[in-house]
């Protein structure tokens, strides 16, 4: 990127009231999650306008999308944008009186699976006029892309990327330990097999997210974590359950993961992640994050698939996270002008990199390819080979689906401390979960 790009004039960093929780001084993913004011030289010539954007993510994240942001006001030195970030569950847990007050920022980074909840609200304007003026402009951009933002026909965001899920391994460790490599369809008993072996070299499996892992495992069972009108769990028979957290419990109680006291203490940055601190074999996460891991752990990392059987059948792409506009918002246009330079100007996405998913353009993800670092290229690759190997993504999570996910870590956590046999938590998570989502029943 050319530096000159970047004039900032004045550079204030101003800590304000974050409405809402939040917890101590570190942000779960490695921020302070504190609001910053970003002010540049002001425009005699234009009014000024005034935009909150707020966002999740690490350390790296936060540091350069403060960069590019001060890049947006160079170019637009009538605008003054407030930032507020933090990790992915203080982001929420702030985001959420927010919405309630009615005082959400003007531009939301947002979740897939948060998207239904905050749109079916009222609280997020539908951007299809937006897109359809051009003052979004999604020339370049698959119809399909653009239609992962959408429910119930309204446009509630705007994907900034697509990404995977997949496995990142140190193969340099592997190799150590005498395995050499991970062959291409790989089952869980496999990682079983790779898991037993690294223990007896002091090394851990990654926890799996509750709410990623196990719905991909009912995909290769050809079921799903929520019915198709979110009304009820897409899955009735209590053996899916009882299967995977069996599976789960039994990897555990061998010690191929490290203990849950720990686990729950994670603010899940990078930086704590076990392969980045080198007590780690192996972590399950998305694409996009592999460039912040691999960045962390300062070694080559590797990237495959999830195992299988059935890989194929659970795989799906999805935005890594998207771009919602508040409804409560006075400055929509604006901040329209906003997402449209996120995802088309060249120069920005060559500092987003891959962090964001795979740019959804296909003229910026053209022009991309010849700066690809070598990791930044293993992604694209990895994309390349997901889009090949995937099915569809299923519909947005419906409303209470936060709360049925709690409910599920909640679940994990008792089976793992013995509190519940795995029989009786799939009864009481089978039983509390659909009272949540019949709720949605009209």
């Amino acid at each position: 990127m050319k530096r000159t790009m970047i004039s900032i004039l004045h550079l204030a960093l101003l800590f304000t009231t974050v409405i809402g929780c939040s917890s101590n001084g570190q942000s779960a993913n490695g921020g302070t999650g504190t609001p910053r004011t970003i002010e540049t030289g002001k425009s005699g010539s234009k009014q000024e306008v005034k935009l909150r954007i707020a966002w999740w993510g690490g350390q790296a994240r936060h540091d350069y999308t403060l960069k590019l942001i001060a890049m947006y006001q160079d170019l637009h030195p009538e605008v003054q944008i407030d930032t507020e970030y933090a990790g992915f569950d203080d982001y929420w847990k702030r985001l959420a009186p927010q919405a309630a007050a009615n005082q959400l920022p003007d531009l939301i980074q947002m979740d897939i699976s948060y998207l239904t909840q905050y749109g079916t609200k009222e609280q997020l304007e539908d951007l299809t006029s937006l897109t359809s003026s051009g003052t979004i402009n999604v020339r370049s951009v698959e119809s399909a892309t653009i239609n992962t933002g959408r429910v119930g026909g309204k446009l509630y965001g705007i994907p900034l990327g697509m990404n995977a899920m997949g496995a990142t391994f140190d193969a340099a460790m592997l190799e150590n330990a005498g395995i050499s490599s991970i062959p291409p369809n790989w089952t869980w008993s496999d990682l079983e097999q790779i898991a037993k072996r690294m223990k007896s070299q002091g090394k851990v499996l990654d926890h799996m997210r509750f709410d990623q892992f196990f719905p991909y495992y009912l995909r290769t069972q050809n079921q799903h974590y929520f019915s198709s009108d979110g009304t009820s769990l897409g899955f009735s028979d209590p053996r899916y359950f009882i299967d995977y957290f069996k599976m789960y419990l039994r990897w555990y109680e061998a010690g191929y993961m490290r203990e849950w006291n720990k686990e729950a203490l994670s603010k899940l940055t990078p930086e704590e992640n076990p392969v980045v601190l080198g007590d780690g074999f192996m972590t399950m996460a998305w694409s996009n994050q592999f460039a912040s891991l691999q960045e962390a752990a300062k070694k080559p990392l590797t990237l495959i698939g999830l195992p299988g059987p059935n890989e194929k059948l659970g795989l799906y792409l999805k935005p890594t996270m998207l771009f919602s506009i508040a409804k409560s918002s006075k400055q929509k246009a604006e901040a329209a002008k906003f997402i449209s330079w996120f995802l088309n100007d060249v120069e920005a996405n060559k500092l987003i990199k891959g962090d964001r998913g795979i740019p959804i353009s296909k003229d910026v993800k053209e022009s991309l390819k010849p700066t690809l670092s070598e990791g930044d290229q293993k992604i694209y690759d990895y994309m390349a080979w997901a889009e090949q190997n995937s099915s569809s993504m299923d519909p947005p999570d419906p409303i209470g689906a936060a709360e049925v996910s709690k409910l599920l870590r909640d679940m994990q956590e008792q089976i793992l401390y013995k509190k519940l046999s795995v029989e009786e938590a799939a009864a009481k998570f089978t039983r509390e979960a659909n009272a949540v989502l019949a709720k949605n029943k009209k």
